[in-house]
């Protein structure tokens, strides 16, 4: 009967696709792990000097002290070596800064950017398939004007600017959101009211990260749209009577969707980087926020270990996006 089960998995479109991935993914991580490794050690300073000028000393031998401590003073490819072998036992060493294991920060700040993030593309692409089929039913009208001028401006204000701005006009003039943080600070909220104090704090920073893609995503949108009205099954379906608001439901709009989810799948490691910019604006306990302050403290161990998580959150979402692809073409099947 096991082996049965064992044939029948094997034969699973689904899991076939989620091994050869993982084959793929292990030298993938590899040479990105190596790369980085690389990139962060050519840069200059390094956590010793950043510790012996915070405790005001700048001595030689206190430098070379904190060296050997640290296992700055190997070689390069001994550090790197050492790095791979803890790494193949999920360990990813210690970051000195924090006092803390890396593996343990990251997972302690992962699912605020995990919540972070996927509220913004939710809402980046609900908002964003909308507006771009109601542009393409009203091509060059009032309403498709309304929306581009809409688009273009969303795409061409900077997040950081548009993040200060909320700050500005909702958080300190009208009171209405709090200007950073997760939840209110010892306000001892449990339960549904927890939950709702989180989604308070969460309104700016979705706004302003998934404002940008929200254009992006109804230029594209409407373009397939518009392409997808031009096909043959289109006016085939008109010429049977179907009424346009049916067409556009079952014909048209899952067609349409296609280029929207390829493009959500490459710009997956675009919305970590953006994620950078608005945690930092909002103080939001993410995962950009802490690389952003690995960067200025020369935390190599806490820095390597988030672009390593951030590397594979980029993997799992595009296999889902392939699976995705899968559900919404028929035609495509997966092998």
């Amino acid at each position: 009967m096991k082996r049965l089960l064992q044939l029948s998995n094997l034969h699973n479109p689904t899991l076939r696709l989620l091994w050869r991935r993982l084959l793929r993914a292990i030298p993938l991580l590899l040479a990105v792990v190596i790369c980085n490794f690389i990139l962060l050690k050519l840069a200059p300073g390094d956590a010793a000097e950043v510790l012996a000028g915070e405790a005001a000393a700048s001595s030689l031998e206190y430098l070379t002290e904190l060296r050997v401590r640290f296992g700055l003073d190997q070689p390069v490819y001994l550090q790197l070596w050492h790095y791979l072998v803890k790494l193949m036992t999920l360990d990813l060493g210690f970051s000195f800064r924090h006092n803390q294991s890396v593996l343990s920060l990251i997972l302690d700040r992962l699912p605020a950017t995990l919540l972070l993030m996927l509220s913004g593309i939710t809402l980046a692409v609900v908002v964003g398939a909308c507006l771009g089929v109601l542009a393409a039913q009203r091509v060059n009208r009032l309403r498709d004007n309304l929306i581009s001028i809409f688009a273009i401006l969303s795409f061409s204000i900077p997040v950081f600017w548009l993040g200060l701005m909320l700050i500005v006009v909702f958080s300190v003039h009208l009171g209405w959101f709090p200007s950073g943080g997760m939840q209110t600070v010892a306000s001892g909220k449990q339960g549904f009211a927890h939950i709702l104090d989180v989604l308070h704090h969460l309104v700016m920073p979705v706004t302003t990260l998934g404002l940008f893609y929200v254009a992006l995503y109804t230029r594209v949108m409407r373009a397939s749209m518009l392409e997808v009205f031009n096909q043959d099954y289109v006016t085939t379906a008109r010429a049977k009577g179907l009424g346009e608001r049916r067409i556009i439901l079952r014909h048209v709009f899952r067609n349409a969707l296609l280029p929207l989810v390829t493009l959500i799948g490459v710009q997956f490691g675009t919305l970590l980087g953006g994620s950078v910019l608005v945690e930092t604006v909002f103080s939001w306990p993410g995962l950009g926020r802490l690389a952003f302050e690995a960067v200025f403290q020369r935390d190599l161990n806490l820095l390597l270990g988030i672009l390593l998580m951030c590397s594979v959150l980029v993997m799992i979402s595009n296999v889902l996006v392939d699976l995705a692809y899968a559900q919404l073409d028929p035609r495509i099947r997966i092998r």
